[in-house]
């Protein structure tokens, strides 16, 4: 089927793809517009999983201060190459994780830096509020909230401030469908005006 160019030229400006692989793309899709985005993104992650060996030792630090001056992050965001650290989507990721952060509030990137003495704290919680109820019932309503306190408190599992629909997690992995190399947030520091240090101890071990 004929592809028209302005077809190509809106998928290769909402993913960043070259021309000839939105035109592959857009033809395995039989010009459906959302399956060639998600070709071009599984194409992506496929190519950058190939090189999943490779270090991320490259990218940049982003700090973000929110109007008011009363609370200001610094985040580390790591990808393969100079190259990519330089480009202008990767630093607006930077920021935009950057943002996320101090909006969001969460006290760890992903799941697996909670230590197990926190969550098992928190599974107890859970149990004693279900206190009563049948135990299969028991059992999914401590896995829900644990499910809702990682969420919460892990960075990739939060929902995007810009789009609550999508998780940062995902927002991430679109960037590195975009820019062809793996992307990771390596660590960060939130800081607020006035904030009891304790509260703002990291959860993991």
């Amino acid at each position: 089927m004929e592809i028209s160019t302005n077809l190509v030229r809106e998928l290769r400006e909402k993913t960043g793809a070259g021309v000839m692989d939105c035109k592959k793309a857009l033809a395995q899709a039989s010009g459906d517009f959302d399956k060639a985005v998600h070709w071009l993104r599984e194409k992506g992650v496929a190519q950058v999983a190939q090189r999943a060996g490779r270090a991320v030792r490259e990218g940049l630090v982003a700090s973000y201060i929110h109007p008011g001056s009363k609370i200001g992050v610094l985040i580390e965001v790591n990808c393969e190459s100079d190259f990519v650290a330089r480009t202008p989507e990767f630093q607006t990721l930077a920021r935009e994780l950057a943002m996320q952060v101090a909006a969001a509030s969460p006290r760890c990137v992903r799941r697996e830096e909670v230590a197990a003495a926190v969550v098992e704290q928190e599974r107890q919680i859970y149990l004693a509020q279900a206190a009563g109820k049948p135990s299969a019932v028991v059992e999914q309503i401590v896995s829900g909230r644990l499910e809702k306190f990682f969420r919460e408190v892990c960075l990739l599992e939060q929902g995007y401030i810009r789009d609550p629909a999508r998780t940062v997690g995902e927002l991430l992995g679109e960037f590195v469908g975009k820019l062809g190399e793996r992307i990771e947030v390596r660590r960060f520091a939130r800081f607020q005006l006035g904030e009891a240090l304790d509260s703002a101890a990291p959860i993991s071990a």
